[in-house]
């Protein structure tokens, strides 16, 4: 539990819990112009009159319609449609959330965050914007929150998103393997349905341009030297269990197998190169696109790396079948290979 803090840097010392009407009150200030609520918040102008609130932020399945003359002069609001859902992606969100939040605070302005109940969306907002201002961990910041709201209970693909948003910095970095990987688990949830695959999940084909970044390795086919991709598509993770994470494959017994077994194969975000392939299958083989020399394989259910860890989706890429080329920029344009 973190220690108690001052109402102009940390929650207001309140428990909710010593009031018998605290889980039926429509709002409940979490920080100091800070609010917290469900839809039964909204309904109400007077509400929002009493509070002093000018800025709502509503994350739910359908916006507000605020009534006409509700007494609020100058009011900002903001709509996030989500449903609360495990796999609804309110990750890519939360930026533009807490720097809505972060913006009114700064103006002096009272905020609601609401979604329809008060117990998972909204608790999820607030949560990373507590994370990102104290610079908390999620558990830090959740728990916190629940001292004050004993009934906030986001579900566990919120939890889930805002860990990740504590990994990135508190930040939604759209370059990083983080969220990279993120993207394409949620691709993976919808692939069935899908009838075409969105382009910004491909990265560039690093045939069509010429430019390299400083320090950027370049991945070529071993075979035909045809340029395949590069350092910054590379999705990193933790080493598995090495062979005890294939025990259930061999007959050798458990005591025989190492540990510390190292990675083969690169596992890495769709290249453009790649669409053709992906799209209305499962699984399949990885093809050079000049010499069609195998390269590896996909699954979008996920493969086993040598290591033992599961990736899933995996886009696997053998490294014996690549080459590396250090790329360096030359006068801003060109690129030259040591």
């Amino acid at each position: 539990m973190l220690e108690s803090q001052s109402p102009s840097h940390g929650f207001q010392d309140r428990n909710p819990s010593e009031s018998p009407t605290a889980s039926a009150v429509p709002m409940l200030e979490v920080r100091p112009g800070l609010y917290l609520g469900g839809a039964a918040a909204v309904a109400e102008p007077d509400h929002l009159r009493e509070a002093g609130i000018t800025a709502i932020l509503t994350v739910d399945s359908e916006e507000p319609g605020f009534k006409a003359g509700a007494g609020v002069e100058g009011l900002r609001s903001l709509f996030v449609p989500a449903l609360d859902k495990p796999e609804t992606d309110l990750l890519s969100h939360l930026d533009r959330c807490v720097a809505f939040i972060g913006q009114a605070r700064t103006e002096g302005r009272a905020v609601l965050v609401h979604c329809h109940a008060g117990v998972s969306r909204s608790v999820a907002i607030v949560t990373a914007f507590v994370m990102k201002n104290d610079k908390l961990s999620f558990e830090e910041a959740y728990e916190n929150l629940q001292t004050i709201k004993p009934e906030a209970k986001m579900n566990e693909g919120f939890e889930w998103q805002l860990k990740l948003y504590q990994a990135m910095g508190y930040e939604v970095d759209t370059s990083s393997a983080i969220y990279k990987q993120y993207r394409l688990q949620k691709v993976t949830e919808k692939y069935p349905e899908l009838q075409s695959l969105p382009q910004e999940l491909f990265a560039v084909d690093p045939t069509t341009v010429s430019q390299g970044l400083k320090d950027e390795v370049l991945y070529k086919c071993r075979k035909c030297r045809r340029s395949l991709f590069r350092s910054s598509s590379i999705l990193g993770h933790s080493e598995g269990s090495g062979p005890l994470a294939f025990a259930h494959k061999r007959m050798a017994p458990s005591f025989m197998l190492a540990t510390g077994t190292q990675c083969t194969s690169y596992f890495i975000e769709p290249v453009q190169w790649m669409e053709s392939a992906l799209l209305g299958v499962m699984d399949g083989q990885l093809l050079c696109p000049k010499c069609s020399a195998k390269l590896g394989s996909f699954n979008w259910y996920g493969e086993q790396c040598s290591c033992g860890r599961w990736i899933t989706p995996a886009f696997q890429i053998h490294k014996n079948r690549v080459d590396e080329k250090k790329m360096l920029p030359v006068l801003g344009s060109q690129t030259r290979k040591i």
